[in-house]
Parts: structure tokens; sequence; C-alpha cells
């Protein structure tokens, strides 16, 4: 099987098994009496996460951190820049006030934390722990406040998951069809890290390169899908809340994970540039948003320009572009 075929298969069967693993364990909690909200929040949240987690696990557990780790800090910039960029214009976004409120400053404080502990050079077992610690209270939380005022926010999390949990079958089936979900994106990391790793070494970059570009891209296509179709029914505000969402359980819960089950070391060639992306990328969006509580075409223009910026001066370095 060539590089590329190799790597497309993965991404396909990663973007397919994370839709089914989200749809068929939604349906089962709600069949079992799980509430929309705490659906939204976990499952359909964490659910949408699970090529990021996935890939991440198979790269660390394969002796590749330039891939576990500069997949999501790589998906993190392309949520913002490129997706949200890219929603904002084709309908300019409106922020709901509150609900940004809230999760503006959570995605903010996360951001800087990650790129402190990035620059120490490793992820511990018991960073990922606090992590994943910090991602459960902050899920509480989110619930608590929602049962006591619901806002746009939360009416966007429980149509979420009304969404993903229309299997009209039995529960019992619908476990069955996340379990073939987490199959699929267990097969579709494979094909992924062991093509990304092959493409790197073909073109003599580094798998640090490979993470930020292919794979990160390939595995925020969910968030992409989501988000356009958003912008394209004039619900921008969804798409944000999407991009927030991801990005924190990227931070909090993938790297989390990873760290936990397999602690890996940060690549040194990220620490110079990339973090630095990252923490700018976020507060661009959390400014825009802030601002004048809309993020427009202007400014989507602006977030697409400086993905575009980022990715030509990561291949550059890279010789990718070179003559």
């Amino acid at each position: 099987m060539s590089v590329l075929v190799s790597i497309g298969l993965g991404l396909a069967l990663l973007i397919i098994g994370g839709e089914v693993l989200v749809r068929g364990a939604s349906s089962a909690a709600r069949k079992l009496g799980v509430s929309p909200l705490m659906i939204g929040l976990t499952l359909v949240g964490f659910g949408t996460s699970t090529p990021e987690l996935v890939t991440s696990l198979q790269a660390a557990f394969a002796g590749s951190p330039g891939i576990a780790v500069g997949n999501v800090v790589g998906s993190n910039i392309s949520n913002a820049l490129l997706i949200l960029g890219l929603t904002a214009l084709i309908a300019p976004i409106a922020v709901d006030r509150r609900a940004f409120l809230r999760d503006g400053p959570m995605l903010a404080l996360v951001t800087g934390a990650a790129v402190w502990v990035l620059l120490q050079g490793e992820l511990t077992q018991r960073l990922g722990l606090i992590a994943v610690g910090v991602l459960a209270a902050y899920i509480l939380l989110v619930w608590l406040l929602e049962r006591k005022r619901p806002d746009a926010e939360g009416e966007r999390i429980e149509d979420e998951a009304d969404l993903m949990s229309g299997w009209r079958g039995s529960p019992w089936l619908a476990l069955l069809l996340a379990v073939v979900g987490i199959g699929l994106t267990i097969v579709g990391a494979r094909f992924l890290v062991d093509g990304s790793v092959s493409l790197a070494r073909s073109y003599g970059v580094s798998d640090t390169v490979v993470g930020l570009t292919i794979v990160a891209v390939g595995t925020s296509m969910p968030e992409l899908v989501t988000s356009v179709i958003a912008a394209l029914r004039k619900q921008g505000d969804v798409a944000l809340g999407n991009i927030i969402g991801s990005n924190l359980y990227n931070l909090l819960g993938i790297l989390g994970i990873t760290a936990i089950i397999k602690p890996i070391p940060v690549p040194p060639e990220m620490l110079a540039v990339d973090v630095w992306v990252l923490a700018g990328a976020t507060a661009a969006v959390i400014l825009f948003a802030f601002r004048s509580l809309k993020i427009s075409r202007m400014e989507g223009l602006l977030l697409m320009a400086g993905y575009g910026g980022y990715m030509a001066w990561l291949l550059w370095s890279a010789g990718v572009l070179r003559p």
C-alpha cells in the first residue's frame, strides 16, 4: 500500500469511525435516560475529538512524539485560524456574551498553561492527571451553570446531542455501533500514523512537521464540516462553540490522557515557534470575539491569512518549498 493511500484511508476511517462512535454512544446514553446536556458535554464533546486521541496514542506508542504532540497543537491552530476563519468568511459569527465570558477566559487560561507545560519539554503522567482533572471539573461546572440558567451555548450543546442521538434501535445495538466506531478509529489511526511516518522519511522532514500539517488538519475534519454547515445555516455561534470546546478537549483531554497512558517528550523543534503560534492564534480569536462580540469577514480573512503564512513558514523551514 502506498504512503498516500495509507494516509487517505486512515483519515477516512478516523472520520467515519468518530461519527459512528458519537452517534452510537449518544443514542445509547439517551435511551438509558442521560440528559441531552450531559450527552453533549461528554459523549459528543469528547467523541468528536476521538480522531485526535487515538492518533496521538498510536503515535506515542509508535515512538513518534512529533506526531503525538504536533497533532494536538496543529489541530488547535487549524481550528482557530483556518476553520474559524473560513466560517467567518462564509457568514460573520455572532458571539453569545454570557457563554463567551465563561468559556473564553477558560480557553485562554488552559492554552497559557499548555504552552508553559510544553516548554518544560515533557508531558508527564502527573501533568496528564491534572489536565484530565481540570477538564472533568470544567464539565461539571458548565453542567451546573446550565441547569440553573441555560444560555445559547447550552441550547447548542443540547441540540447537538439531540442530532447525534437519533438512532431508533435498541440501546444495545447503539452500544455495538459505538464499539464499531472505536474499532474504525483505531484502525484508521494506525494507517494514518504509519503512512505519516513513512511520508516524513520519504521527504526527509520530521514527524513534527507532518503532525502539525497533514495529521492535524486531517483529524480536524469533523470540526471543519460542522463549522461550515453551521455557517451556511447562519449559525456561526455554533461554530465558535464547537471550536472552543474542541480546543479545550484537545489540550486537556487528548494531551492529558496520552500523557497518563504513555508519557512523552515534547519535540524541541516545536518550542521555538509552534507553541507561540498556538498562543497567538488563541489570543487573536479571543480578542476578535471579545472586542465587538462578533467575528467579521475581515477578521476571518486575517485568521486564514495567518494560517496560510504559518503553513508556508512551516513547509519552508522543513525544506519542502525550497528550490
